[in-house]
């Protein structure tokens, strides 16, 4: 039986941070699903389809990742696809009480699915989707923060919506 993880999120945009911890847990299990959040209370700049499609790209190296979305429960997605955990990545002690809250009550809804926390590699602590956005609104410097096919994306994004 295969080792297969769930790394959910909402990837927008995916990070290097995000590409971190991915590879980290590529390395570990055997098979991992990253999985786009489908939040309707977030205004996200990318639709789902976009994310997913930039997920598939920057992850074309890693054969063993595959990328999808889900809208409901994420332990319920992770039963659909056999993981036995999900992979969340911390990138401050200020994560950890949020991280926690939402691992516990994973917990209470399915026991059989652990959690494993991944430390973000110290160079990605700061970063977030919301920074690598509001740098590149305003046409900032982000080619160290996001990949490349990102970069592009997110300069075509803010260029098309300064009508």
């Amino acid at each position: 039986m295969a080792n297969i993880a769930v790394c959910p999120g909402s990837f927008d945009p995916v990070t290097l941070g995000h590409m971190d911890i991915i590879r980290r847990g590529a390395n570990v299990f055997d098979e991992v699903f990253v999985v786009v959040l489908n939040n309707s209370s977030k205004k996200a700049l990318f639709s789902v389809e976009e994310r997913m499609d930039l997920l598939r790209e920057v992850t074309k190296d890693m054969p063993n990742v595959k990328v999808d979305s889900f809208g409901g429960l994420l332990v319920e997605y992770a039963e659909s696809v056999n993981a036995k955990a999900i992979i969340r990545g911390l990138r401050a002690v200020s994560d950890f009480e949020y991280e926690m809250q939402i691992t516990s009550m994973n917990r209470v809804l399915n026991e059989k699915i652990e959690t494993f926390f991944i430390m973000t590699n110290n160079q990605y602590s700061f970063l977030s989707s919301s920074i690598v956005k509001e740098v590149a609104k305003y046409h900032g410097n982000i080619s160290e923060l996001v990949p490349k096919e990102v970069e592009r994306a997110l300069l075509k994004k803010f260029t098309s919506n300064k009508a």
